[in-house]
């Protein structure tokens, strides 16, 4: 065997006893697979994963260090900075742990105000000294389950060597940053998205779906019993929010959506002014794109959509149309209503008023009218009668019913993204037995999905965790 001889400079000796000890291991195992009975590679396997995140945390030794400012003074923004001292910290990467020495600064003449970690700064770590891809991908796992599972699924992969509490803590510091910075980053990612060449058409959807809240309880008068538990709590169901905006082709279907949630206390205007701010850069890459608002009939939802999302802001049409299934469900109800004896006769009735529904420009109305030569007395009050809240129904949401005239526009007529949203979003990940929230610590979780779900996580954290730009400049003494 011919030897190869490497040439490596004195600021990568580091990675020599790593790169040795995996080459020692890859010449054994080759021995060992040739040999006439050859074990199997599941062992081989766990140790290459090891001798490869050993190679990989002395790696980072000498560019972490390579950061470092090895001066008494210098210059951060422009702002004096004198050293105190130099110490040695863990980076936390992939694959571990990285010691690093490095120098701690700390503004001149300001002897009570934190350090200022050069390294750490120029890195862009996120609280402890985590680095953003390790951030980034220990806040992917965050969304998709509870710490457990993400320390499971870390162990299975060979990366990410950290216990619950740090994966928990960096969900919520990679979160808290995200509900600081969306705005500007959501800006971004919409200014840059390239709408799909198929697309015909816009909708936008808004929907609500419960979520089990820890709330504080107050304490009863009198002196709180011996004990007793020093924090008083109530857990209680509040009603989140969940948004989409969805390109549609020719024919209605779905190409790509982009999803949003919000905590109960969550700002649903704001929250709606982020998908006109959506379509409306869509718009600008493609004028000719339809424009829809689909819903269920609940007014809260039009309301907060009609009024920012319209003809006048976008400066096109907006179709505003209730969701088709909401009301077939609503006819089917009264239509069995109709033939309580036979359930042949309403679904016959169903079906008939579906195909008015489709194919009929004023199908509503003329449901609505057959509906009310029954003569369909007004049920008392607090009990319901389907026939005559089918009959409501129509008449409130009439004008938006007009499903023919969008199908024959190529537009979609089922509001199925943002409820498939409602539970994607929320019911799999927040609604599991035993599971109560925060405000804050929810919306971290919620904001975070809907980037995983929306297909955006990677540009949206490659902008949140972009190094800041600041400026830092050794100062040379004077001889």
């Amino acid at each position: 065997m011919e030897p190869i001889v490497l040439q490596i400079p004195d600021s990568l000796k580091s990675i020599v006893a790593p790169l040795e000890s995996l080459i020692r291991l890859l010449s054994e195992q080759i021995v060992a697979s040739s040999a006439a009975s050859p074990t199997g590679l599941a062992p081989f396997e766990r140790a290459l994963s090891e001798h490869t995140a050993e190679l990989e945390r002395s790696a980072y030794v000498p560019v972490l260090a390579a950061l470092d400012v090895d001066t008494h003074e210098v210059r951060i923004g422009g702002v004096l900075h004198r050293r105190v001292g130099r110490f040695a910290a863990p980076f936390r990467t992939l694959a571990g742990e990285v010691s690093i020495t490095r120098s701690l600064f700390r503004p001149s003449g300001a002897g009570s105000s934190p350090t200022v970690d050069v390294v750490a700064l120029r890195a862009g770590t996120l609280g402890e000294r985590w680095l953003p891809h390790a951030a980034s991908a220990m806040a992917f796992l965050g969304q998709q389950g509870t710490s457990r599972e993400a320390v499971q699924t870390a162990a299975q992969l060979g990366r990410l060597p950290y216990p619950r509490a740090s994966f928990e803590t960096v969900l919520h510091v990679v979160g808290a940053q995200w509900a600081r910075d969306h705005a500007d980053v959501e800006q971004a990612l919409i200014e840059a998205y390239e709408v799909p060449a198929a697309a015909r058409s816009v909708s936008v959807s808004l929907d609500r779906v419960s979520v089990r809240m820890e709330e504080p309880r107050k304490r009863g008068p009198g002196r709180p019993p011996k004990g007793g538990p020093k924090r008083l709590i109530v857990c209680a169901w509040r009603m989140a929010y969940c948004a989409t905006v969805t390109l549609h082709d020719e024919k209605g279907e779905a190409l790509h959506t982009i999803r949003y949630g919000r905590m109960p206390q969550g700002d649903a205007t704001k929250l709606v002014e982020s998908l006109c701010d959506d379509v409306m850069a869509m718009l600008r890459a493609r004028p000719e794109l339809r424009v829809a608002l689909l819903c269920d009939g609940a007014s809260e939802m039009w309301n907060l959509l009609s009024a920012q999302i319209n003809d006048t802001t976008l400066k096109t049409k907006v179709w505003e149309l209730v969701d088709y299934w909401h009301t077939a469900e609503k006819l089917g109800r009264a239509a069995q209503a109709r033939h309580p004896e036979s359930a042949a006769e309403g679904s016959k009735l169903l079906a008939r008023w579906k195909t008015l529904l489709l194919e009929r420009p004023d199908g509503a109305e003329r449901i609505a009218a057959e509906i009310a030569s029954w003569d369909v007395p007004t049920p008392p009050k607090d009990t319901s009668c389907p026939l005559h809240d089918a009959r409501t129904y129509l008449a409130h949401h009439a004008s938006r019913m007009l499903y023919a005239q969008a199908r024959a526009a190529g537009l979609p007529i089922g509001s199925g993204n943002v409820e498939a949203t409602c539970k994607c979003l929320v019911e799999v990940r927040m609604k599991r037995p035993g599971a109560r929230w925060h405000e804050d610590t929810g919306e971290h979780v919620l904001q975070l999905r809907a980037l995983a779900l929306s297909d955006r996580w990677s540009p949206a954290l490659s902008r949140l965790l972009a190094v800041n730009d600041v400026v830092i400049e050794p100062v040379t003494l004077a001889a």
